[in-house]
């Protein structure tokens, strides 16, 4: 996500642009098109939960708005629930404080729809309450809670973006890699694809370009300053129709077998967007089939496979 946001970013030529990582996921090489768009782009390797380092990098760039995307991954949680916990949380505090002490203007943090939980009701609301299910969930629902705090608090400008279930070309393919690419790379390697379960949990599946856009106008918009921003499609979709809609795509028959539910597996998401919609027009425009089509595309030409 982070770098198709650098894409669209570049492309509006802003007096600086600056992508901070610590390359745990992240691949340099996924911002090449931004790079060849904008020359000024300056890349760093930084540890955000190094408050030292952050502040260094802010100041000496004259930031005015951080969109904060750093975060350890849901899977990676599952093995690793201290780590993720304690980088998630102080990434988030640590950019809270940065604005506090009037460090840049403006935070952008994003957040999951994974701090809801298994869905209360359909569609999901900003208001729905946060029961998160997994580490990675909780620390996400306590970084949100942190920036919250900060606005209230100390009056810093800030609002969160929800996504929901995130996907599309680029998206990490190897370690702790999501449903999406996961399914990809092994059908094509023709290896049987595990789903958890019987797969009929639902997600509320957002093509990565949609998101950007929604993430974009959500800042652009001073109605969302504050406030908690779900960027969804409001379309619910199980598991299974995902990973045979891949394979119809690859014009393959489905090679599937299940294994047990994986721990804090939520049953159902689906979100509403109306915030969005009435703040500031938001609609994503990418249907899934189409979604999936780009995506398998890009990991058939560019990918790791």
């Amino acid at each position: 996500m982070g770098s198709h946001l650098t894409d669209a970013i570049a492309a509006m030529d802003p007096p600086a642009l600056v992508v901070a990582d610590s390359f745990f996921l992240g691949k340099r090489e996924n911002l090449g098109a931004a790079a060849a768009t904008y020359r000024g782009l300056v890349v760093e390797k930084v540890d955000v939960s190094d408050l030292a380092s952050i502040e260094q990098l802010v100041d000496d760039h004259r930031i005015e708005v951080v969109f904060d995307l750093a975060t350890m991954p849901l899977p990676y949680s599952l093995e690793y629930p201290h780590t993720t916990i304690e980088q998630n949380v102080m990434m988030a505090a640590n950019l809270a404080e940065l604005a506090r002490r009037g460090a840049y203007q403006t935070l952008v943090h994003f957040s999951t729809s994974e701090v809801y939980g298994t869905a209360a009701w359909n569609l999901m609301t900003e208001d729905h309450p946060l029961v998160p299910l997994t580490p990675y969930a909780s620390s996400k629902a306590a970084a949100d809670h942190i920036v919250e705090s900060y606005v209230t608090t100390y009056g810093i400008d800030a609002l969160i973006v929800r996504p929901f279930n995130n996907y599309g070309p680029r998206q990490n393919d190897g370690s702790y890699a999501g449903l999406v690419p996961i399914t990809i790379k092994r059908a094509l390697a023709d290896e049987p694809v595990t789903i958890f379960g019987d797969g009929s949990q639902a997600r509320d599946f957002m093509f990565v370009r949609d998101t950007v856009e929604g993430a974009l106008a959500a800042y652009g918009s001073p109605g969302t300053r504050g406030h908690v921003v779900n960027l969804a499609t409001g379309i619910e979709t199980t598991v299974n129709e995902v990973v045979n809609t891949i394979f119809e795509i690859l014009d393959m028959e489905p090679n599937v077998i299940h294994s047990d539910p994986r721990p804090g597996d939520v049953a159902r998401h689906c979100g509403s967007a109306d915030f969005a919609f009435k703040e500031f027009g938001f609609k994503p425009e990418t249907s899934l089939r189409d979604g999936l089509g780009a995506t398998v595309e890009w990991y058939r030409g560019n990918g790791s496979i």
